[in-house]
C-alpha cells in the first residue's frame, strides 16, 4: 500500500454561546477571544482506495497551513507506505521550523488507515488499552457515571475567563452534567482569578475539582500569591497549567517548591528536549501533553514514555478539537499506558461536527470507538458546509 495525495481543507465551526446549555462562548483567554475555530482536516489517500483523516488548528492562516501539508509535506511522503509513520515522521525535515507541528494530522491519518486496512482500533495497534484500570478508579471518584463499558475515558470541562458570578453559574452547569473536573482559563488580572475560583469552588460546595490556566500569563510573583491565596481559602488544584513562561525550569522548580499546589507544564512541553530538563529540574508534578506538537501519536507515545519513567503522572490538552482529533485523543489516551487524570475537551460545546456519528461529551465522559482505525466516518457535507 503506498500513499497516493494528501489534501487539507479548513472549516471553521461555531462555539455555542454561554447562554445556552454547556455554551462557552465567547470563550476568552490570556491572549484573545474565540467566538468559533478554524481547524484544519487533512485526508491521506491510498492506491487501495483506503483513505485516513487528520485534524490540526490553524498556523498563521488556513491557506498558510492548507499549504506547508498539500505542497511540502505530501510530496515527500507520497509513493511510500503509510504503516511506517516512524519513519516517515524522522524523515520530514524543513530547517529552523517544527514541523511535525504540521506532520501530526498526517501522522494520524496513517493510524486510521493502518487500522482501516487491518480491521483493528487504533487503540489495538497502540498495543492494547492499559485504562480499564484507570476507568474503575475514574469511575471510584465519580460515583454518579454509569459507565456503559470499559471504554469511557473521563473528560474535563473547559472554561474561558468569565466574571465570578458568571463563572458560578457555569460550574453549576459543569457539575449537574456530570463533570468532576473543571478546567478555567486565567492571566488577565491574578486577583480576579482567584476570585473566579473562590466562586466556583463555593457555588458546588467543594464537589469540582478545578485546574487553572493562565497561559505564561503570570510572573513568578503572582503565580506565588495565586496559589498561596487558593491554600489559605481551603482550595487545593488538580493542577495550575504553565502558570510562567516556557523555558524557566528553575523557576517552575522554585514554584513547586514553594507551594502545595501541583505545577503542570504544558506549552513548556511543546518544546524539544523540555520534558528531561523538566523532569530533571524538578518543574513538574503533572505533564500536559498534546499530540500535535508531539508530531503524531507517535510522538505523544515517545513523550509519554518520558514522563512515565520519570513518575510524573499526565494528561492530554485540548486545542478546540472536532471528531476527529477527539477521535484520536480517545485512541491514544486509551492505548497508550500512564494517562491517569481526565484530558480537556471543549466538545460539548460546538454547534456542529464533522463527522457523521459524533461522540456525546454531555455527561463528562466519551466512549472510545472499537471500529478499525480512529472509529469515525467523515461526513463530507458538513465539511462542505463549514469549509472556509
Amino acid at each position: 500500500m503506498e500513499i497516493t495525495d494528501v489534501t487539507a481543507r479548513t472549516v471553521d465551526v461555531p462555539l455555542l454561546e454561554l447562554d445556552e446549555p454547556l455554551g462557552i462562548g465567547p470563550y476568552v483567554t490570556n491572549h484573545g477571544q474565540v467566538d468559533s475555530m478554524e481547524r484544519v482536516l487533512v485526508e491521506v489517500e491510498t492506491d487501495e482506495g483506503v483513505s485516513g483523516w487528520g485534524e490540526m488548528r490553524t498556523f498563521l492562516t488556513a491557506a498558510a497551513t492548507e499549504s506547508v501539508i498539500e505542497e511540502g509535506i505530501g510530496p515527500l511522503i507520497e509513493g511510500q507506505s503509510p504503516f511506517e509513520v516512524e519513519r516517515l515522521r524522522r524523515q520530514v525535515f524543513i530547517e529552523y521550523t517544527n514541523v511535525e507541528l504540521f506532520f501530526a494530522a498526517v501522522e494520524t491519518a496513517c493510524w486510521d488507515i493502518a487500522g482501516k486496512a487491518l480491521g483493528k482500533p487504533i487503540h489495538e495497534l497502540l498495543g492494547g488499552s492499559t485504562a480499564p484500570d484507570q476507568t474503575a478508579a475514574m469511575n471510584a471518584d465519580a460515583a454518579d457515571h454509569v459507565s456503559g463499558s470499559d471504554n469511557d475515558i473521563e473528560f474535563a470541562f473547559c472554561l474561558g475567563i468569565l466574571s465570578p458570578e458568571e463563572s458560578r453559574v457555569k460550574a453549576r452547569e459543569a457539575l449537574d452534567a456530570g463533570f468532576s473536573v473543571l478546567k478555567t482559563k486565567a492571566g488577565r488580572d491574578w486577583q480576579q482569578d482567584v476570585a473566579r475560583i473562590e466562586a466556583m469552588h463555593d457555588e458546588v460546595g467543594g464537589e469540582l475539582e478545578f485546574r487553572l490556566d493562565p497561559n505564561q500569563g503570570w510572573s513568578l510573583d503572582q503565580a506565588v500569591r495565586v496559589g498561596a491565596a487558593l491554600e489559605d481559602a481551603g482550595v487545593y488544584l488538580q493542577y495550575l497549567e504553565q502558570p510562567i513562561r516556557v523555558n524557566a525550569h528553575d523557576s517552575l522548580a522554585t514554584l513547586r517548591k514553594r507551594l502545595r499546589q501541583p505545577i503542570a507544564p504544558n506549552e513548556d512541553t511543546y518544546i524539544p528536549n523540555n520534558l528531561r530538563s523538566l523532569a530533571e529540574a524538578g518543574a513538574m508534578d503533572v505533564a500536559v501533553l498534546d499530540l500535535t506538537p508531539a508530531g503524531g501519536i507517535s510522538g505523544l507515545r515517545q513523550q509519554a514514555s518520558i514522563v512515565e519513567d520519570a513518575g510524573v503522572p499526565f494528561t492530554h490538552h485540548c486545542a478546540f478539537d472536532l471528531g476527529i482529533r477527539t477521535a484520536a485523543i480517545l485512541q491514544a489516551v486509551y492505548g497508550l499506558p500512564g494517562f491517569s487524570l481526565p484530558p480537556d475537551t471543549t466538545y460539548y460545546a460546538w454547534e456542529g461536527d464533522i463527522i457523521a456519528n459524533p461522540f456525546d461529551a454531555s455527561n463528562g465522559w466519551m466512549t472510545v470507538r472499537d471500529e478499525p482505525g480512529l472509529g469515525i466516518e467523515v461526513d463530507r457535507d458538513a465539511i462542505e458546509r463549514y469549509e472556509v
